[in-house]
Order: structure tokens, then sequence, then C-alpha cells
């Protein structure tokens, strides 16, 4: 009996394994598919001269005459004499000579937020890369820190995480050692300008388990590591994001006490609407202990989004409203509604923001970047909010 056990644990033992790397090849002949589509590179998006001025702060003629007196080099152009569109480097080197980087003053503090949920499917990592973007296409210094081990975002970078990553290019080293001092050996540049991203792949999920025994063995210190790790690149940014994994686990918690903002996606469905809120009791329960080892973080703001909405189901306008009369100012005025232009980009390993033309149609396009915009505008506020340096900028704007 015992060995007719063992074999069948061997059968589906090999099952799996066999599955798992036809899944692999699979993913690998899709990415292999999606580089070859772009040239073999990913590349910077790009900017037509009027969106270059508004991304600056000028006008399209400020920028001519900075070209013509030699302030900025000279445009680049293709064979019919046209301007080719400015990468997001010229758009931030036109930021430096006019002086319009947005950049935290030395003396403000970084945001650092977790975009967070307990639940999978709400569009986590959709608003963390997005959001990431954004603000680096705005001229923000940003990190994306992947601390899920199914690396979502990660993913969306371009990588096959467990074919492209070793487990030394993640956070695992420096959760699980404590030599390292810095988190700098993981940070990877993007194909977006002033953006680096530290990866994540299955190997992450190994440390949930060591970091939980080890602190269960009496160093409850383990859950500040990864708050060290942030102390230790947060100098050269103005923002880290962290997308953690959707479970209250060891990770999580590190997530949390390292975190001085939060972003919560909440689709407006019944379930998810459920989970949101056996979230917000957990969160209260987890920051009520953390407070009795005295590391509660300390959150400058709390805001949800309501994410993967479809315009035309009335429940999803009726949980809406809902969700604005309970969470008043913490909900995002804009929803992320459902378009087909971020499911056609995710299935490039790509995202709506470096598409250079609509995957859909530009209708469709147009409306899901006034969606992502709005949204990411409203945090990109909430952000500036936290730093003194900004406060009289925000005023003259119009903006608190």
């Amino acid at each position: 009996m015992t060995a007719d056990l063992e074999q069948a644990g061997y059968t589906s033992l090999q099952m799996v394994e066999g599955l798992a790397d036809k899944a692999a090849a699979v993913l690998e002949n899709l990415r292999e598919s999606a580089v070859a589509a772009r040239a073999g590179e990913r590349r910077e998006p790009t900017f037509q001269i009027g969106q270059a001025a508004e991304l600056v702060g000028r006008t399209p003629a400020a920028i001519r005459d900075a070209e013509k007196d030699g302030r900025l080099p000279k445009p680049e152009r293709g064979a019919n004499n046209r301007r080719v569109g400015y990468t997001l480097e010229q758009v931030n080197d036109m930021r430096g000579i006019f002086g319009t980087r947005p950049w935290r003053d030395p003396g403000d503090p970084p945001a650092i937020i977790a975009v967070q949920n307990f639940k999978g499917g709400v569009g986590k990592s959709t608003v963390a890369v997005h959001l990431a973007q954004y603000l680096a296409i705005q001229g923000y210094r940003v990190a994306l820190i992947d601390c899920d081990s199914q690396a979502s975002a990660t993913t969306l970078f371009g990588y096959v995480p467990d074919l492209d990553l070793t487990e030394d290019e993640t956070l695992y080293p420096f959760l699980r050692h404590d030599e390292r001092s810095s988190l700098s050996y993981a940070l990877k540049p993007t194909h977006f300008d002033g953006l680096y991203l530290i990866p994540s792949n299955l190997r992450l999920f190994q440390s949930e388990y060591e970091i939980a025994a080890r602190m269960a063995q009496g160093e409850p210190g383990l859950v500040d590591r990864l708050s060290v790790g942030l102390a230790s690149i947060a100098p050269n940014f103005d923002v880290i994001i962290m997308d953690p994994p959707p479970a209250l686990g060891a990770i999580s918690l590190s997530v949390l006490r390292a975190a001085n903002a939060l972003v919560v996606p909440v689709p407006p469905t019944i379930m998810d609407f459920s989970s949101t809120t056996a979230f917000l009791s957990m969160l209260e329960e987890t920051l009520r202990t953390l407070a009795q080892f005295d590391r509660a973080p300390s959150l400058e703001f709390l805001k949800f989004v309501a994410s993967r909405v479809e315009e035309n189901k009335s429940i999803h306008k009726e949980l809406i409203k809902l969700m604005q009369a309970i969470f008043g100012h913490h909900l995002v005025r804009a929803p992320l509604k459902n378009s087909a232009e971020i499911d056609n980009a995710t299935a490039r390993l790509m995202t709506v923001y470096e598409q250079q033309g609509a995957i859909t149609s530009k209708s469709v396009r147009d409306r899901c970047l006034t969606y992502l915009n709005a949204v990411c505008k409203e945090l990109e506020i909430d952000i500036r909010g936290m730093w003194p340096s900004h406060q009289e900028r925000l005023r003259k704007e119009g903006l608190v």
C-alpha cells in the first residue's frame, strides 16, 4: 500500500513537472514573439513636440528656441526631414534645462506606496505598473519593487521570471541574509528613463516560510528588513512603489511596515467588496499587532481605486456609489475602467503607456488613457502633498 502511494505521488510529480515545463515553454515563445514584434528590444515611449512641451511645462516655441541657441541638441529628423519623436530621456533633459523637474526636495520624505489587497485578480499589478510608468513619464525618479512571487509586475516588463532571472536578482537574498546592507544590487534600469525595477520570481515564495520561521524563533526585527533595504536606496528616488503578494504573510507584513502610503484596488463586485471589507479588518488587526511591538506604519494617505469597472453594468454603478458613501475622500474619484487596450497590451507582456499606437482602435485607446491618467494624476497629487517643498506649488496650481 505504501509503495502504491509512493508511486502515485511520484506519478503526480511527473505530471505536474510535465505541465510546468510545457507552460514555461509556451510563455517563452510568447515572450520571444512579443520581442520579435518590437525589433528585438523594448524602447522608451516617444513624444511629439507638442506632447513633450506639455510634459516639460514649456511651449513648443521655447523648445525650438533652446535647440536653436544650443541649450538643447538639434532634434533628430527622419527621411522626410520631419522631427523624430523625443524619447523620455530627452524630455527629462529638457526638464533639467528649463528647471521643471518635479523631484522632491532632499528634505522631503520619499513616497513609499504599497499597492495592496489580500485578494488576487483585483488589478493590483496593473495599477502598480501603470502608476510607476505614469510617474516616470511625468519626470519623477521611481523604483518599482515586485514583492510577489507570482511576478506579474516583472512579467509586464518583458521578463519570463523563472527563465530570465535568478534568485540573486530579487529581494530574496536581502530578506534572507543579514550581511547585505543595500538593495542597490537588485535595481534594474527599465526602458522608461528614471524608472528602475527590482524583479521577482517564484523563488521569493520560499522566503515567506524562512522569514516566518525565524520570526517565530525570536527574530521579530526581520519585519523591518525591507524597511532597511528601502532606506538604502531611497535617496535616489522620489517614489517607491511595492507590489506585494495578495495574502497576509511575512512579506506582506514587511511591505506594510515599510510603506508610508497605501493604495487598495477594489473591483465593484459583491465578492471583491466583501473581500476588501475583510482586508480592512485584517489590516486593522495587523496594525494593532505591529503597534504592540512599536512597529506600526504611519500612513500619509490611504486610497481606494475602483478597478476593473464595467461601465455598462448597473451593479458596478451601484457599488461605486456605495464605495463613495463609505470611503469618502479615500476613494479615488476616477474609476479605472476595464479596457480591451489594457488586456491586449498585457497579452503582449506590455502596458498601455509603452504602446506607440492603438492595439484596438484610437477611440478605445484614448478612453483607456483618460481613465489611467485620471487615476494616476489624483495619486500624483496625494504624493506631492506629502512633500513640504511642493505645498506652495500645489496651492498655485489650485490643487490644495
